[in-house]
């Protein structure tokens, strides 16, 4: 039998762990509100992004409620539902925007100094398609990824692009699309829009710091984004 290499379950994997084993064992039991976002963050000593992500691996899993602007609320097991799994290569949200932010900025940085007047056509042609798009939907998620990926096809590696757009796609896990329900809505996309255009007039500007600011700028406020809405809106 060959041996696998064992890899240690990720922060917001362990802090959801320790939930469902405290609403397994009656600490919370069905119908109870559990403490709020802020509290849990105080009590396992850890950003309430990664306790974000936990409550939304548990929601995702049936075990909890989020209410908006009322809290979380430990729900009914349904009947034949399987374990979660443990060996999941689901990334966190958040995890995967820090991931995003740190990469693109440096692609957008290169794509400043190699970037012709085909790749800004080409650019701008995404963008003009994303201001006539309504949010959200699938073509507006599509059109993003375009985006992302047209910025890195700029630099001529054809392994770029596929790993930005493998890292765009991990937004279409079960986490990171309970998250956005949270949070996708016509405000938010004119925000990313602006953004986009802030990165696209950096690059055709050849400015290459101006270019890794926006663009990090941008995967920065997608976070903040997310936070301030899943929270505010529940009150926590």
């Amino acid at each position: 039998m060959p041996i696998h290499a064992i890899e240690p379950p990720r922060l917001y994997r362990q802090v959801a762990d320790q939930l469902r084993q405290m609403i397994d064992s009656g600490e919370y039991a069905v119908g109870a509100r559990l403490p709020a976002e802020r509290e849990l963050a105080e009590q396992f000593g850890l950003s309430r992004p990664t306790i974000r992500e936990a409550l939304i691996a548990l929601e995702v899993e049936g075990r909890i409620r989020i209410r908006v602007g009322s809290g979380i609320y430990v729900r009914a097991m349904a009947e034949n539902v399987p374990p979660p799994s443990q060996a999941t290569n689901d990334e966190g949200p958040f995890e995967l925007l820090r991931a995003r932010e740190f990469v693109e900025g440096a692609i957008a940085a290169e794509a400043a100094l190699l970037a012709s007047p085909h790749d800004i056509k080409t650019i701008d042609d995404v963008l003009d398609r994303m201001k006539s798009s309504d949010h959200p939907s699938e073509a507006t998620i599509g059109l993003d990824r375009e985006f992302h990926t047209s910025v890195a096809s700029i630099l001529g590696n054809a392994v770029l692009v596929r790993f930005i757009g493998e890292m765009f796609d991990q937004r279409l896990n079960p986490y990171f699309q309970r998250l956005s329900s949270y949070f996708e809505n016509r405000q938010s996309w004119q925000s990313a829009l602006e953004e986009h255009v802030a990165v696209r007039d950096a690059i055709a500007g050849r400015d290459p710091a101006r270019a890794k600011a926006a663009m990090q700028e941008h995967l920065r406020l997608s976070q903040q984004r997310f936070s301030r809405n899943f929270g505010d809106k529940l009150g926590q």
